[in-house]
């Protein structure tokens, strides 16, 4: 008989992920790279931005492991961390906070009262204000931070008419950003608040959210005396995340909030 494994998809602001149990894998079963990009396909799969597995981990409530669409995996997700503490809650793992352990680092999560989630970021690393690039691009300034994963923040005036395939995929595979590459973020004035669009790496595309790159450009406006904290970021996908900076000596600690969503939940044949 074949195997029927259940999973949970979930979004985040509309970055969306299949979430699976890591009770449910059998013994053996087979997780790698060409069957989670099966997974995500769109058209053949269940379709997604990534997929999570939760499980448990050592000095951890819980533990998540991240893999991008095209199948690699990936050290941390900001959003998909937040959908790791609403699965965990709804799967009994924690009851309203806890820890998720990731690759970069243990995250302090917790699920609000408003339905949102909140989580506590690893310190961010690699803050460089006024970069340059390999490659000719059209931009004033470029900045950088590593907040999980790397992240390239580019202000601009209007975060609509930024051509972010062209752009997003140039800067994304820039030499100066080699070997791993990074993810680009577009952000632009919008009231009281700031429109983001980013360019994942692994994705290859433009997203409809991505926390971490939320989190990356709330510190680097912060940083530039641009915004005070709470810093609200307007997603592609028309949802609002809420990033807190407070300053932590020479660095800062950043708390991300935002919706976790459950969409639908269903059932693969193993072999998918």
């Amino acid at each position: 008989m074949t195997h029927r494994l259940p999973f949970v998809k979930m979004h985040g602001a509309g970055n969306d992920f299949i979430m699976l149990d890591a009770a449910d894998l059998v013994p053996g079963e087979l997780l790698d790279r060409d069957r989670i990009a099966a997974l995500c396909d769109r058209r053949r799969g269940v379709g997604a931005d990534g997929l999570i597995v939760v499980g448990p981990a050592a000095g951890a409530d819980f533990g998540m492991a991240y893999y991008n669409s095209d199948g690699g995996e990936a050290s941390m997700c900001g959003n998909g961390a937040r959908c790791a503490f609403a699965f965990a809650r709804d799967r009994g793992l924690i009851e309203r906070e806890g820890t998720c352990a990731t690759a970069s680092g243990p995250l302090r999560g917790r699920c609000e009262d408003d339905g949102l989630v909140s989580v506590d970021l690893t310190p961010p690393r690699g803050l460089e204000l006024g970069i340059a690039a390999a490659g000719d691009h059209p931009f004033g300034e470029l900045h950088r931070a590593d907040t999980g994963v790397p992240h390239l923040v580019v202000p601009v005036g209007d975060a609509d008419a930024v051509d972010v395939p062209r752009w997003g995929a140039a800067l994304r595979r820039d030499a100066a950003f080699a070997p791993d590459g990074t993810n680009v973020n577009f952000v632009a004035p919008a009231g009281d608040a700031w429109r983001l669009r980013t360019y994942e790496r692994g994705v290859e595309a433009e997203t409809l959210a991505c926390g971490t790159g939320a989190s990356a450009t709330a510190l680097v406006l912060w940083k530039l005396g641009r915004a005070a904290s709470p810093v609200v970021l307007l997603t592609r996908g028309g949802d609002r995340l809420t990033i807190t900076v407070t300053p932590d000596g020479a660095s800062a600690k950043l708390r991300l909030n935002g919706p976790a969503v459950t969409s639908f939940r269903g059932e693969v044949d193993g072999d998918v």
